[in-house]
């Protein structure tokens, strides 16, 4: 699989404060990469670096292999921060500004409307769309270049519920044809929904870089309820019981390394238990993100 970006040891300090140190990634074709960080942890910053708008202190970056230049960054589309529009302009105005401005073609605009769903409402002022709906105004100019690589910055701040799964969407959408998506949160879930492989930074530190499918690997927890009254005693004959905890008249059984919730199924069955209730609980992405900043 190409790499798209892989960034060697950049590092941006402002004074005596150190933003972003020594971070090294790498990112291939057609991930949804997912830069995950409390506020302050460097998240913006990177992404300022590698769009050219912040200089390094020290590292480099390459897109697509190559150092960047203008001609490279033509194959990127952004959203950094809140893009200027004007307020008394139609979107349909404003794109076309864009367009003129980036040198695209004008002819992507109806594309780029259709898919962020705006066509019908093209021709309004700008100052009359919602917060989501500018939010996807800004992808649409993002992406009327065409670009091989689109960088989100937390693309669905302030917005409520029905914009942020509006958004969502969108990414899927996006992601869907090829292209490869780069995209900073603090919104935990927003990750794990969108994203294929996500980084954690801290403090400018990258301390955990991995595929989303693989939070809530390793040892499960398990929730069993049952119409019998010595449950605790059974479930701690299991020979893969690690721990038992009770909550709201369930146990939550944390299972040992190589033990299975059809194993424990199946014992409780041999002897004389029927679960009516019986459901893993893997490891969210919320918690294993607190377990990456507490050790890091």
């Amino acid at each position: 699989m190409e790499t798209v970006l892989s960034i060697s040891n950049l590092t941006k300090h402002f004074g005596k404060i150190k933003a972003v140190s020594n971070v090294n990634l790498q990112v291939k074709a057609g991930q949804v990469f997912g830069m995950l960080g409390p506020n302050g942890s460097g998240k913006t910053t990177t992404l300022g670096m590698l769009m050219g708008v912040v200089n390094p202190t020290s590292g480099s970056f390459k897109w697509f292999g190559e150092e960047p230049t203008h001609h490279i960054r033509k194959k990127i589309g952004a959203v950094l921060e809140h893009p200027i529009f004007y307020p008394y302009l139609s979107g349909q105005k404003n794109l076309e500004l864009n367009a003129m401005i980036k040198e695209c073609d004008p002819a992507n605009i109806p594309k780029v409307l259709e898919l962020v769903e705006l066509s019908d409402r093209k021709d309004d002022k700008y100052k009359t769309y919602s917060l989501g709906m500018k939010q996807r105004l800004a992808i649409a100019s993002a992406l009327l270049n065409e670009p091989t690589v689109l960088i989100l910055d937390e693309p669905t701040n302030g917005l409520d519920p029905m914009g942020i799964a509006e958004i969502r969407e969108l990414i899927k959408k996006i992601a869907a044809q090829g292209k490869t998506i780069i995209l900073a949160s603090h919104l935990l879930d927003e990750v794990q929904k969108v994203c294929t492989h996500f980084a954690v930074l801290k403090r400018g530190v990258l301390v955990h870089t991995g595929p989303v499918d693989d939070v809530g690997r390793g040892s499960e927890t398990v929730e069993v309820t049952a119409d019998v009254e010595n449950l605790n005693e059974v479930l701690l004959k299991f020979a893969g019981t690690s721990t038992i905890n009770r909550e709201d008249g369930t146990f939550q059984v944390s299972l040992r390394d190589g033990f299975r919730s059809q194993d424990l199924n199946k014992f409780l069955f041999e002897n004389g238990v029927i679960a009516s209730h019986l459901v893993t609980r893997k490891k969210s992405l919320e918690k294993q993100f607190l377990e990456i900043l507490a050790g890091a």
